[in-house]
């Protein structure tokens, strides 16, 4: 097991215990205390996934997971004492792939560790894309390009700095082009999961691509929400 976890947690029990089961279970560990020698690290080291502490004594955690987002797109696990609905979705919206809340099960962190993983493969070998035969590669909509073949999207000439997550999201909207898609049925396509009904993931990641899209909340041009239904691109 090639793969390489990155853990910033400033409570050093928190983050040795944690180190502990994550090497048991044959990952490498690189373990800090604080934002900026994580940083750092993921310049240096070929980072599979990392789980980051939310209140940390240079950076916060949110800070920390919006610049790793600048340059990688491996899974980031945010893991803090809050609970709060908006806090929660304010580490999704800024490119958190999963939640976890302390006091915690190690054993179930390592669970959402693995899932994580499994699902990064995934999108890097765009199986989740490949079940069934697509008429095209490409879509070209009012200057909104996106290739599944280079898994790049461009908007305006301009190369958007998508992680697999918001791009497989874009292109399951401009497959469907038209059509609005409910929050259940892009999640289940997406995630590859079952949908609840109290899951913000899909809201935060529209919110997230929107931003990088420069679109506005109110009065979007691409994806649009289609309220109590879904969403849809026009």
């Amino acid at each position: 097991m090639n793969e390489k976890i990155l853990i910033v947690d400033d409570e050093k029990e928190i983050a040795d215990l944690v180190e502990v089961y994550l090497r048991n279970e044959g990952y490498e560990v690189f373990k800090f205390y604080n934002a900026m020698d994580a940083l750092q690290c993921t310049e240096q080291e070929d980072i599979s996934l990392a789980i980051l502490d939310v209140m940390l004594p240079d950076l916060s955690g949110f800070t920390l997971c919006q610049r790793i987002r600048e340059k990688h797109f491996f899974p980031i696990i945010m893991l803090t004492a809050k609970v709060e609905d908006m806090d929660k979705i304010t580490g999704l919206t800024l490119g958190a792939d999963d939640y976890v809340t302390k006091p915690f099960n190690p054993l179930e962190l390592m669970a959402r560790v693995k899932t994580q993983l499994r699902r990064y493969t995934r999108y890097n070998m765009t199986e989740a894309f490949a079940k069934e035969p697509r008429e095209t590669d490409e879509f070209d909509i009012r200057g909104l390009s996106i290739s599944r073949s280079s898994h790049k999207c461009t908007l305006n000439g301009k190369e958007l700095n998508l992680t697999p997550i918001e791009f497989n999201i874009l292109w399951y909207l401009c497959e469907h082009r038209g059509s609005v898609v409910s929050s259940e049925e892009l999640f289940e396509a997406v995630w590859g999961e079952k949908y609840l009904d109290s899951n913000n993931t899909v809201m935060a990641h529209i919110a997230r691509l929107r931003e990088k899209m420069n679109e506005p909340a109110r009065k979007p041009k691409f994806v649009k929400t289609v309220w109590g239904v879904g969403y849809t691109i026009e």
